[in-house]
C-alpha cells in the first residue's frame, strides 16, 4: 500500500531585500485559502533559506476559521499562538536562527492586482507602514480604481467615444537649449 500526498503549492511570498534599510515588515504572504494547516507548510519551506527553521508563529484568530495550537510541518510541529490584540493582517514567525519575520497576510480572496500592489508595498526596503495602514490604503486605492472604471464604462455606454491618446508635446525651445557646434546640427 502506497501513501500519496497532495502536492503542495508554492507560497505566494515576497520578502524585503536584504539591505541595511530595515522596515516594519519583512514582506507579504498571500495564502490560497484560510486553512492554516494546509497553507503553513509552503510558507515555512519558502522561508527556510532566509530565516531558518520556523518553530512558532503568532496570529490573530479572526481570519482563520480553525485555531490550531500546533501545525505539523515536515518533520516537526510549529506552535501557534493566537492573540486578538495582534493586527488581523499580521503574522509573526519565529525561528531558532534569525529570530523574527513579520509578514503582511493578504486575504486569499483579494484580487490579483490589489495583492500585487500590497506585496510590493510591504516588501519595499525601509517600509514604515503597518499592516493596517497598508490594507486601508489599498482599500482606498481599489475604491478609486473601481470608481474610475465605472465612470469610463458610463462614458462608453452613453455614446461617448474612448479617449484619444494625446499628441506628444513639442520640445520647448528657449533658455534651456544646449548649444551644439555647427558640425553636429541636423
Amino acid at each position: 500500500m502506497t501513501s500519496t500526498t497532495a502536492p503542495t503549492r508554492q507560497a505566494r511570498l515576497v520578502l524585503t531585500p536584504n539591505t541595511s534599510m530595515a522596515g516594519l515588515l519583512d514582506g507579504a504572504w498571500w495564502p490560497y485559502s484560510r486553512d492554516l494547516a494546509t497553507e503553513l507548510l509552503p510558507l515555512v519551506e519558502a522561508l527556510r533559506d532566509r530565516f531558518g527553521r520556523v518553530t512558532r508563529i503568532t496570529a490573530n484568530p479572526a481570519p482563520w476559521p480553525v485555531a490550531l495550537r500546533k501545525v505539523p510541518v515536515g518533520g516537526h510541529a510549529v506552535h501557534v499562538g493566537w492573540f486578538t490584540e495582534q493586527a488581523p493582517d499580521t503574522m509573526i514567525l519565529l525561528s531558532y536562527e534569525l529570530g523574527r519575520c513579520d509578514l503582511l497576510v493578504i486575504p486569499p480572496e483579494t484580487e490579483p492586482a490589489a495583492a500585487a500592489r500590497l506585496m510590493a508595498a510591504a516588501s519595499a526596503p525601509g517600509n514604515v507602514h503597518t499592516t493596517g495602514t497598508l490594507m486601508s490604503e489599498e482599500n482606498a486605492t481599489g475604491r478609486l480604481l473601481r470608481e474610475a472604471g465605472a465612470g469610463e464604462d458610463a462614458w462608453e455606454t452613453d455614446g461617448g467615444a474612448s479617449r484619444q491618446p494625446r499628441p506628444h508635446p513639442r520640445p520647448v525651445v528657449g533658455a534651456r537649449m544646449i548649444y551644439l557646434p555647427r558640425g553636429m546640427r541636423r
